[in-house]
């Protein structure tokens, strides 16, 4: 128990700034050097798209959120969106009161702190803050599926198939569980 309270102490979540953007394209590059290490399918592509991908994230009128650490900065970053990306949820479920978490990126360097975890585990609590019943997610690889389910308690809703890629759709009820604090930015 310590040891989750020390981990509260050292994050926290705020919305990205125009000044995040160095740390953020850093953040990306780390992540698809990490993939490239392992063999994992498009590195290449979160490589050449990292200034983009990072410069998406803080869109003044639609910005992501970054993982803080309280002495070392950014180590994170996610999007929280009130519909859904992915397609396959149905009209039932996307009429349901649901934060929908996209584009998750950790610096591989912080994964003893499992800082992907955190970030869930902040959307549950702002989810269930705000009278959200759902956080849901989508994910394209086997070994992401894994590690929302096996590793941040997601359920596997179903798996949809188009031409060219397999989505597996993901969602946890929303709930105050322990995670990083939240910070007015």
């Amino acid at each position: 128990m310590a040891a989750d309270c020390l981990e509260l102490l050292l994050f926290s979540v705020r919305p990205a700034r125009p000044d995040d953007l160095s740390a953020l394209t850093a953040v990306i590059e780390e992540r698809a050097a990490w993939m490239r290490e392992r063999g994992l399918e498009d590195w290449e592509g979160w490589l050449s798209s990292a200034p983009r991908m990072a410069a998406r994230a803080v869109r003044p009128r639609s910005p992501g959120w970054v993982l803080e650490h309280v002495r070392e900065g950014v180590v994170g970053c996610t999007q929280l969106s009130y519909r859904p990306l992915d397609e396959g949820w149905s009209g039932a479920e996307r009429d349901e009161p649901a934060l929908y978490l996209n584009t998750t990126v950790t610096d591989p360097a912080w994964r003893r702190h499992r800082p992907g975890a955190l970030l869930a585990a902040w959307a549950l609590r702002r989810a269930a803050a705000t009278g959200r019943t759902w956080v849901r997610r989508g994910c394209t690889g086997e070994g992401l599926l894994r590690y929302y389910r096996d590793g941040q308690g997601f359920d596997l809703v179903r798996t949809v198939w188009s031409e060219q890629t397999v989505t597996h759709l993901l969602a946890r009820r929303a709930a105050a569980i322990e995670g990083p604090s939240t910070r007015k930015a």
